[in-house]
C-alpha cells in the first residue's frame, strides 16, 4: 500500500497543495489531470526524486519520504523511456540488476519472453519502434522485481494502434504480477479503460478520487465535469423538483434532469455530446427532452460528426456520419436535440 499524507511541494512557480491519498496493494491506480497539473511532480515525490516541503510518503506502513529512490523498492518508467543508446537492449535490461547486484540471467530471458522482445535483445534501442522501446523500458523496470511500478504518461508517444496494444500489455502484465501500478495520464479514455480507481489532480490539488464510473458519470464539480467530457455546460435555475426529477430553465429552453436540488436553486447542467440524439421529428418516447433547434455548425471527424445546434441554448451533439448523411445535416437545417433526463448531470 502507498499512503500519501498532506504532501506539499513548491516547484518554481507551481505547488502541490496538501495531497492525501491511499493506493491499495495490487491496485491499478491512475492519476488523471491536464498538462501542468502536478501529476509528474507527485510521482517523483513518491519515487523519492524530490523531498516534499511537508507531508509524508509511506509504503507498506514504512515511511520512505526522505529515503533515496533505490530504497523505495519501486520502478519508474518515464514518458520518453530513457533507454541507453550506447547499450544493447539486453544490456539496458540488465542495467538495473547490475545496480542492485542481482545475478539472474534467466530473469532477463523470462521477461523478454513475456514482453515479446526476445528477438530484440541484441538490437540497439535507437533502432526500435516506440512500442518496442516501451516494452524494453518495462523489462528494465521489472527485472529487479519491484513491488510498485510508476508510469509517467506511458502511452502518450505512441500511435493509436500501438497505444491499444500497449494498454492490453500493461493490463495483462498487471493481472499476471499483481503489481501495484501508479499510472499518470491526461488521456481520459486511457484512464477509464485501465484504472481500478482514479484520482483527478488539477492545479496541484486532489479534486476527486473514485472508480472510473464515479469520475466519469458523477464528477464532483464543474472543473472535473468539463475535463472528463461534459462539453455542454448550461447555467440555469430549478423551476420545480419532484422526487428527483428537476425542471430547469436555461437560456430560452427548459430541460428535465435528475438530481437532488430544490426549486429556486441556481445550478449548472452538464451534458455529454454523445448523449444527444438528433432527429428531424419530435418522437414520443422515454426521452424527456426534445428541444427544437437549428444546426449552426458541422465538423466531420471521420466516422463521427460534431453538430452544433441552437435550441434556445447552444448544444454540441456527436452523431454518426451515417446519421448525419441520412438527415442531410448542414448549417440551417431544423432538427430536434433529444436526450434523457438521466444524462444530465446537475451541480450547484
Amino acid at each position: 500500500m502507498i499512503e500519501i499524507e498532506s504532501l506539499s511541494r513548491k516547484w518554481k512557480n507551481f505547488s502541490l497543495d496538501k495531497l492525501s491519498l491511499q493506493i491499495k496493494a495490487g491496485e491499478y491506480f491512475v492519476i488523471l489531470g491536464p498538462t501542468g497539473s502536478g501529476k509528474t511532480l507527485l510521482l517523483e515525490l513518491i519515487a523519492g526524486f524530490h523531498i516534499p516541503d511537508s507531508g509524508r510518503v509511506l509504503v507498506d506502513g514504512k515511511e520512505v519520504t526522505h529515503l533515496p529512490p533505490e530504497k523505495h523498492n519501486l520502478a519508474f518508467v518515464y514518458q520518453n523511456y530513457s533507454l541507453f543508446p550506447h547499450m544493447s537492449v539486453k544490456k539496458n535490461i540488465e542495467f538495473g540488476m547490475r545496480m542492485k547486484k542481482i545475478k539472474d540471467p534467466k530473469r532477463v530471458l523470462d521477461l523478454a519472453r513475456d514482453l515479446k522482445i526476445t528477438h530484440l535483445l541484441d538490437r540497439n534501442p535507437l533502432t526500435l519502434s516506440g512500442g518496442e522501446q516501451q516494452r524494453v523500458a518495462l523489462a528494465r523496470a521489472l527485472v529487479t522485481d519491484p513491488k510498485i511500478l510508476l508510469l509517467d504518461e506511458p502511452l502518450s508517444a505512441l500511435d493509436p494502434r500501438t497505444q491499444e496494444n500497449a494498454r492490453e500489455l500493461l493490463l495483462d502484465l498487471h493481472k499476471k504480477t499483481n503489481l501495484t501500478v501508479l499510472h499518470i495520464t491526461h488521456d481520459q479514455t486511457e484512464a477509464r479503460i485501465m484504472a481500478d480507481r482514479i484520482a483527478v489532480v488539477m492545479d496541484g490539488k486532489l479534486v476527486q478520487v473514485g472508480t472510473p464510473e464515479d469520475i466519469f458519470e458523477n464528477p464532483v464539480d464543474s472543473q472535473v465535469a468539463s475535463f472528463v467530457g461534459f462539453e455542454n455546460v448550461l447555467k440555469g435555475r430549478v423551476l420545480s423538483a419532484d422526487r428527483g426529477l428537476l425542471r430547469i430553465e436555461t437560456g430560452e429552453a427548459v430541460i428535465d434532469a435528475s438530481g437532488d436540488m430544490e426549486a429556486g436553486d441556481q445550478v449548472y447542467a452538464f451534458l455529454r455530446p454523445e448523449n444527444i440524439a438528433l432527429s428531424k421529428t419530435s418522437t414520443q418516447s422515454s426521452i424527456r427532452n426534445s428541444l427544437q433547434g437549428r444546426v449552426t455548425e458541422v465538423w466531420i471527424l471521420g466516422a463521427l460528426v460534431r453538430v452544433k445546434v441552437d435550441c434556445g441554448v447552444p448544444l454540441n451533439a456527436l452523431i454518426t456520419r451515417q446519421s448525419a448523411e441520412e438527415m442531410k445535416i448542414s448549417p440551417g437545417v431544423p432538427v430536434y436535440a433529444q436526450f434523457k433526463a438521466s444524462s444530465v448531470h446537475v451541480l450547484r
